[in-house]
């Protein structure tokens, strides 16, 4: 009796386990829709974004801001006139600079960053800057607006940089190697 009630359960078993059916999601919904709708509010969030750039700018009636093809603005402080040379990949560079919010306030000061050298195109570091410094020449001062998808992006810094913020970075190339 107990071999035939074991052989029973062995059978049950092994029978009802190869008719397994996967379940379907409750809602199902294709990538693509996803994709495309996350697309629409990031487009919609960066529209926004460069309208407070835009603000900000338009408030520093001082100076003539150029927009760059990477999509960050730049403001010479200090132009060289001389015909230098400027950084190309694999140069180090020796530079100092800070960052701000668009409206000024001090997030890390020139003094707390110090001096930094930085190999071009070699090393991780804010992607608009990797860009601008490469149109810089040595003595140069020049203030980048920089919206949150070339700095530290939906991310932010992980300290005082906060989501989907955009900045302002002070920057002044001291050397070329």
């Amino acid at each position: 009796m107990k071999i035939k009630l074991f052989l029973f359960v062995i059978l049950y078993v092994c029978y009802s386990c190869t008719k397994v059916t996967p379940r379907r999601p409750v809602n199902f919904k294709s990538s693509s829709s996803i994709l495309k709708k996350t697309l629409k509010t990031s487009i919609q969030l960066n529209r926004i974004e460069d309208e407070k750039i835009l603000e900000a700018i338009k408030k520093d009636s001082i100076r003539t801001y150029r927009v760059s093809s990477s999509g960050f603005w730049y403001a010479y402080i200090n132009k060289n006139q001389i015909n230098t040379r400027t950084p190309t990949p694999g140069d180090e560079v020796t530079f100092e600079y800070n960052i701000t919010d668009l409206q000024g306030n001090v997030i890390y000061a020139k003094e707390a960053m110090g001096i930094k050298n930085y190999l071009v195109d070699k090393e991780d570091f804010i992607s608009a800057l990797q860009i601008g410094i490469k149109l810089m020449k040595i003595g140069e001062t020049v203030i980048f607006v920089i919206p949150s998808y070339n700095a530290f992006g939906i991310s932010g810094d992980g300290n005082k940089i906060g989501i989907n913020q955009s900045i302002k970075s002070t920057v002044t190339l001291l050397n070329i190697k």
